[in-house]
């Protein structure tokens, strides 16, 4: 099996160019999608219950009675727990107590200061009342998501965890289900696509109105959650799975190869990178890649996708990776170095970093602890992993003394009339005193 892969040096003329085109990557869906989006939304929001289950005998082949026969009762989702085998159950209870004990460290607490006339500013910290988790089904089946989704928001304190999981031809996805009952989730609902979103966000006779939507899915679902944000507030618009590995060169090639492939096998958009200051390392990685890639069971897939999109890329030494890192702003760093934590000091944008040679990725995707929902093409520069601070809110609180209204109300006034609000400079000046 022949492997393709870009080779570029960070030190010719055409590297800005060439890396330009590899991390090109178009999100917007097309017209089509689109449209059919638009219309399952409106349908759904018009129609409730009825344009649901008409979706989902079109899309999924499951023909229910009622919406109500699609949601999954909380003993079946003990009994999933209970019944799946028990390395898959420990797996799960090893994952999910790390998730857990992760986000912990991550929850803000309400706070305020009182100033020296007694008046009080802080901020009070809420979680939301409920929230939608998407979670593919059929093919995709991902109980790593729905830990990774869940048990944030049940940290938080969010009351209500809706989730809706996609079953083609009425297939369930026992570990799905296992998760989704050490998670803590409270309503399941055996919906999917673009109609299930609709669902979440304006609500229906059965499915409940949530406060914000997050979970991965296909183009349909991410152009629904674009739809509907504003209504409900999402996530994020999720991109192509990416790594970016940096070496010096002392890292077994086929440990280095493996970790690429484990982003390379996702689908053909995903983005795998290899940067380091030694050439010869470079070709030593690109003969693993092409001894293991016929080992691989998505090796079609992860083939397609180093060839449009996976880089080996020679650099002059590590403070060049470190720009080529930052320039990138990967989803997933490796820093399979000597000194990573050196390095890490210098990394300002990452969804994810990865320290050591021991430390591979597909730990962090399923039970290393920190979240696996992380920002990709490049959206790490200003956004962050999904956390316990997505599922909390945050209110400001102003308390002032007679005296300090008097006070900030003389400024108050002078700002208000100079932008020619007059009823804010009066509200202000009825406070102050004489």
């Amino acid at each position: 099996m022949t492997l393709e892969i870009a080779q570029l040096d960070a030190n010719q003329s055409d590297f800005e160019q060439r890396l330009n085109g590899l991390l090109a990557w178009d999100s917007v869906s097309d017209q089509g999608v689109q449209t059919a989006v638009a219309e399952i939304v409106t349908s759904v929001r018009q129609r409730g219950d009825a344009a649901v289950l008409e979706y989902t005998r079109r899309f999924d082949r499951v023909d229910a009675a009622s919406v109500a026969d699609l949601v999954v009762s909380a003993d079946r989702l003990e009994h999933a727990w209970n019944t799946i085998p028990a390395a898959q159950r420990e797996a799960l209870q090893v994952a999910a107590d790390r998730v857990r004990s992760y986000h912990q460290h991550q929850k803000t607490e309400s706070w305020s200061y009182r100033e020296a006339d007694g008046s009080l500013l802080g901020q009070k910290v809420t979680p939301l009342d409920r929230a939608g988790l998407y979670v593919p089904g059929g093919k995709a089946t991902y109980p790593s998501s729905v830990l990774m989704n869940a048990i944030p928001a049940k940290v938080a304190g969010v009351a209500e965890v809706v989730m809706v999981v996609p079953t083609p031809g009425g297939e369930l996805n026992e570990m799905v289900l296992a998760a989704a009952h050490i998670a803590g989730v409270d309503t399941v609902i055996t919906i999917g696509g673009a109609q299930a979103i609709a669902a979440l966000a304006y609500g229906t006779e059965t499915v409940p109105r949530v406060d914000k939507i997050v979970g991965p899915g296909n183009i349909y679902v991410a152009t629904a959650k674009r739809m509907v944000f504003g209504q409900v507030g999402i996530d994020m618009i999720a991109g192509p799975s990416e790594i970016l590995v940096v070496c010096d060169g002392k890292t077994d090639p086929d440990w280095v190869a493996m970790d690429m492939f484990s982003q390379a096998e996702h689908d053909e958009d995903a983005q795998s990178i290899l940067v380091s200051p030694d050439a010869d390392f470079l070709e030593r990685v690109r003969a693993s890649l092409e001894t293991l890639l016929p080992t691989l069971e998505r090796s079609a897939i992860a083939q397609v996708s180093l060839a449009n999109r996976g880089a080996l890329i020679k650099v002059s030494d590590l403070d060049q990776a470190v720009e080529v890192i930052n320039r990138i702003a990967p989803e997933h760093l490796e820093l399979s170095v000597d000194d990573p934590e050196a390095i890490t000091e210098k990394v300002r944008h990452a969804g994810a970093i990865f320290m050591g040679r021991y430390t591979a990725e597909a730990l962090g995707d399923y039970c290393a602890g920190p979240n696996h929902v992380l920002p990709t093409s490049g959206t790490a520069r200003y956004s962050s992993p999904l956390g316990v601070y997505d599922f909390q809110k945050r209110s400001s609180l102003i308390m002032c003394t007679a005296e300090k209204a008097s006070e900030l109300g003389k400024v108050a006034s002078v700002l208000a009339r100079g932008e020619s609000l007059t009823a804010h400079a009066r509200s202000a000046e009825y406070r102050i005193k004489d």
